[in-house]
């Protein structure tokens, strides 16, 4: 299996991603490569989450998500 079927496996499980889950639970360390590879094949989108380091000190980071509305339909028989 590849990075990318990978990530895309990881949200259709999980919902999203995150650059920090894909390097722990993926082991996939430049998730920005893969993610260049795939913003043009699959529907993905972002937004932007906040919240505090262990330390405390706020933080932010990108989660990674499908756009619901442009994935293909699958037909259930």
């Amino acid at each position: 299996m590849t990075q990318t079927e990978r990530i895309d496996k990881y949200i259709k499980d999980f919902g999203s991603i995150t650059r920090a889950e894909a390097m722990v639970d993926l082991g996939i360390a430049n998730f920005g490569a893969r993610y260049s590879e795939m913003k043009d094949i699959y529907p993905l989108k972002s937004r932007w989450e906040k919240g505090k380091n262990r330390y405390g000190e706020p933080v932010s980071w990108k989660r990674y998500y499908y756009d619901e509305t442009r994935l293909p339909k699958v037909s259930e028989s």
